[in-house]
């Protein structure tokens, strides 16, 4: 730690003495600066497109439309507009990006010039754990908190490590980006057509500079509320009895209409009863998620500016995410097929999956969880410009960032007598028709007891503490930078247990779902259930809030990493023609640290290593109007933090998975880029390009798919474990769960592809026309087997702009994309659907200060679905759901 905290005193040192110096030594000088202030979205385009022109290597930009207005209320669904990037989304919101294939943790995040943590809970199904991952949750940010966004897509050696997929480099505003003093604010109301909620979003910035523009101050804060409903079907997952190790009971009789296909079991390598081969839905269930999101940014920015020659800047960002968080499933329990019987089943026309079907002796389950979370975000960052000389520049910065996010969780089953049950999927192959047997009343809290309670609690803590000092020597043409980069990185997880209460009777602890026109907007029926009282449930001390740690859960990951680098750039003449070259090098030592707890005792495992990074990159103007480029460049991603810990795993009683296996002796991913690129701007505000790009993975990382027994060093602790039910959950002394494993792959991979531009302002049209304009990209990836990649993904906006008024359609589209190979239970794979979302943005100018406002956010209400492909021909929807169509109207004032 010693050379962390000399590196990060010389820095400070550095700045300020630097500063003094500068004021001592120099007169003050009025900078003359004449700039020109181009709004709204076509504005923001022109300065993006200026910035991708005139860099080295490849890059894009996304530029704030005016003071405190991005082009879209959330960070990452700005970010995909640009070509070669998907979004995953939550809760109808943005939360991770996809940059060229590659999944989430591939993308290095910055703000302000650090890298940064941010991690939150899900907000859907998958909301279960805390992001422990390197992958960068942008979600957790309001948008009107920056006026800027870089992509860079090819690295140079004064670039820090850590993206193989890129880098994408955050901005908030400074006040010496503004003439003086600046004002704006906006007032939105969101509504939700889904929810019928009504939420506001509030933001306002102001900035100033004051002693001859020495100094500047910038205060922004951004305030949101979010009503999130959303609803579904759910299946999690199809199986078949063969694939469980569970077949249905050798007395049943069904009758069987259709054929089922004669290799059937074949393929599943059986030889039982052949229905025992079909595929069926596993926990078939209504689905309800309700979330209430409220989110809080602020920045402070401070610049200090004694003379021309030297430039202080204190960046401060506060952010906060909270989520209260109510989830329903109304499910059968089809997990034991050998406690169920199936009276009459209709064989599919593919002979391989039940389309309908009644069975006796099935359980209700009524799940419902009630969550609370919150996400705190913390940076301070003091950097510094300094002209040394004519010829020498020096820039320093020190900034620290941390990331705590915390989760409750309170759970309970309510669990019914047994009785018949039957579904169809005939008419709607991802939402059936449900019916209950005759006499049995789902709907009467006298049939259920509350049971399996599960009363957990997650938190995560992230911390960042980045040094860097870089010396620029520039002579003529040419330039040499060189460096050194400090980083210290941490994240903390920790869990704990509360109390489980005996089972008790439902009756007093129901009510009805809090919505009334459930499954509104699905094609398909959704049908009410009861839900937990959880009022009554706290009322009665049914349960406490009180959470005891798990020291075997817990664990700290540490990652210390020391870089040097140096580069040459220069500008020189071919002929009429203008090269500009990036050479340079990066070398970076990593050293990991992993502390656990394990059977009692505190356990700590170290491990370092070394890379070794050189990059070129190459821009020719080949003509006024044509600009050609080439990069080759080695790059790396390190493992996630959270798969480096050694504590015990994670089970997953019901899903019979053990995951979270860490393992500290994994390599970092590493990677030899080649891009290459031809651009041409052929009118004014005009762009045609391709982009190729290619990467050869050579050091990758893989997860091994093992079914097997646990191993019995944990049966004691599962055995007495509150969550695990023997009555329902399978036993891991005789029943093999899934396990996923971290290892080494040395076989590497290739990521290859294509990204087609398109841009232009339509002014060459006649009269009104003229003022249309449409941005365009089409991005085509191939990798194989690789998780989160759609091979095909497109944008289309359509904009029309003019001095008083606009507005914009813009449409996003990805392929279906993999998310595990293979899938759990039998799966061959597990899909995700890839949606197509349609957004719709406009202005009015009342006057130069007042402009009014309307959007809305996924104009279709597009669902999200997940399935898995079977024997690897079929699609078994394991989820469906939607969120709503959003729509805000609101007003911006700015001076």
């Amino acid at each position: 730690m010693l050379h962390k905290n000399k590196l990060s005193t010389a820095v400070v040192l550095a700045i300020s003495s630097l500063a003094t110096a500068h004021s001592l030594a120099q007169d003050s000088q009025a900078k003359d600066i004449e700039e020109l202030v181009v709004t709204g979205y076509r504005g923001s385009l022109m300065k993006s497109m200026d910035e991708k022109r005139n860099a080295v290597n490849g890059k894009e930009s996304i530029m704030a439309e005016d003071i405190g207005k991005f082009p879209d209320l959330n960070i990452a669904e700005s970010i995909q507009r640009i070509p070669g990037v998907a979004i995953s989304r939550e809760g109808g919101e943005g939360r991770n990006i996809t940059l060229r294939g590659f999944s989430p943790s591939f993308t290095r995040t910055t703000l302000n010039g650090m890298e940064v943590p941010a991690g939150s809970d899900g907000l859907d199904s998958g909301g279960v754990t805390i992001n422990a991952s390197r992958a960068f949750d942008f979600h957790v940010f309001a948008s009107e908190l920056f006026n800027r966004v870089d992509i860079q897509k090819t690295t140079t050696a004064s670039m820090e490590e850590g993206g193989i997929a890129g880098t994408v480099d955050l901005y908030s505003a400074k006040p010496f980006d503004f003439d003086g003093f600046k004002f704006a604010t906006s007032l939105q109301n969101g509504y939700n057509d889904l929810s019928e909620k009504n939420d506001p979003r509030l933001a306002f910035m102001v900035s100033d500079t004051f002693a001859d523009d020495k100094f500047g101050a910038l205060l922004s804060v951004a305030y949101s509320e979010r009503t999130v409903r959303q609803e579904g079907f759910g299946t999690v997952r199809w199986t078949t009895p063969v694939a469980t190790n569970n077949i249905y009971p050798t007395t049943a009789t069904p009758v069987v209409n259709g054929d089922i296909a004669e290799d059937n079991c074949a393929l599943n390598g059986s030889a039982v009863a052949p229905i025992n081969c079909l595929w069926a839905p596993r926990l078939p269930r209504a689905d309800y998620f309700g979330n209430d999101q409220e989110r809080l940014g602020v920045t402070t920015s401070l610049q200090y500016r004694p003379t021309d020659n030297a430039e202080i800047t204190l960046d401060i960002l506060h952010s906060e995410l909270s989520n209260n968080r109510v989830n329903y499933n109304s499910m059968e329990w089809f997990l034991t097929h050998n406690e169920i019987t199936p009276l009459e089943i209709t064989v599919a026309p593919d002979g391989k999956r039940i389309l309908a079907g009644t069975y006796d002796d099935v359980e209700s389950w009524i799940e419902s969880r009630d969550q609370t979370s919150d996400s705190t975000f913390d940076q301070f960052v003091l950097s510094g410009e300094f002209t040394l000389s004519d010829a020498l520049t020096l820039n320093a910065m020190v900034g620290k960032a941390t990331n705590e996010a915390d989760r409750e969780e309170v759970r309970f089953y309510y669990i019914s007598d047994s009785h018949q049950y039957s579904f169809d999927f005939s008419d709607n192959l991802d939402i059936p028709e449900v019916s209950w047997g005759e006499g049995y009343d789902y709907y009467d809290p006298e049939n259920y007891q509350v049971t399996t309670a599960n009363n957990r609690s997650n938190y995560v803590k992230k911390d960042n503490l980045t040094s860097k000092i870089d010396l620029t020597f520039t002579q003529d043409r040419y330039s040499i930078e060189t460096g050194i980069a400090y980083n210290d990185r941490k994240v903390e997880s920790r869990e704990g247990n509360g109390n489980y209460p005996a089972a008790f009777s439902a009756v007093g602890y129901t009510k009805d779902l809090p919505v009334s026109n459930f499954g509104k907007g699905l094609d398909g029926n959704l049908v009410p259930f009861l839900v937990a009282d959880f009022d009554a449930i706290y009322r009665d001390n049914r349960i406490a809030k009180d959470y005891t740690d798990n020291p075997a859960a817990a664990w700290i990951v540490g990652e210390e990493t020391l870089a040097a680098f140096i580069e040459l750039n220069s500008n020189v003449d071919v002929g009429s023609m203008l090269l500009k070259t990036n050479f340079g090098v990066r070398a970076v030592n990593t050293d990991v640290t992993s502390q656990a707890w394990i059977n009692g005792s505190p356990v700590e495992v170290k491990r370092d290593y070394k890379n070794f990074l050189p990059s070129m990159n190459f821009s020719l103007d080949v003509t006024e109007d044509v600009v050609t480029r080439l990069s080759y460049g080695k790059t790396m991603t390190r493992p996630d933090l959270g798969s480096l810990n050694i504590a015990g795993p994670n089970f997953g009683y019901t899903t019979r998975t053990v995951s979270n296996l860490g393992n500290p002796g994994l390599n970092p991913f590493e990677s030899n880029d080649i891009d290459l690129s031809a651009e041409w701007y052929f009118a004014e505000e005009a762009l045609l390009a391709v982009n190729y790009f290619y990467k050869n993975v050579t050091t990758s990382l893989k997860t091994d798919i093992v079914e097997k027994l646990i191993d019995p060093e944990y049966h004691a602790a599962i055995l007495a474990d509150p969550q695990y039910d023997e009555a329902y959950n399978a036993d891991p002394r005789t029943v093999p769960y899934t396990h996923y494993i971290p290892v080494n792959d040395n076989e590497g991979f290739d990521v290859k592809g294509y990204e087609l531009i398109y841009q232009q302002t339509l002014s060459f049209l006649p009269g009104f026309l003229s003022n249309l304009g449409v941005v365009t990209n089409f991005t085509h990836v191939s990798a194989g087997d690789m998780t989160g990649l759609s091979e095909n993904s497109y944008n289309m906006t359509v904009f029309y702009e003019q001095d008083n008024y606009g507005l914009r359609v813009s449409a996003n589209n990805r392929d279906d994309y993999l998310l595990s190979i293979p899938g759990g239970n039998g799966h061959v794979a597990e899909m995700k659907y890839g949606p197509t979302h349609i957004d719709f943005s406009s202005f009015y100018n009342v006057s130069d200060n007042l402009t009014l406002t309307f959007e809305v956010i996924n104009l279709t209400d597009e669902v999200e679905r997940i399935y898995g492909t079977g024997d690897g021909t079929m699609d078994l929807t394991r989820e469906i759901n939607h969120t709503g169509r959003q729509l805000f109207v609101g007003v911006r004032y700015s001076l």
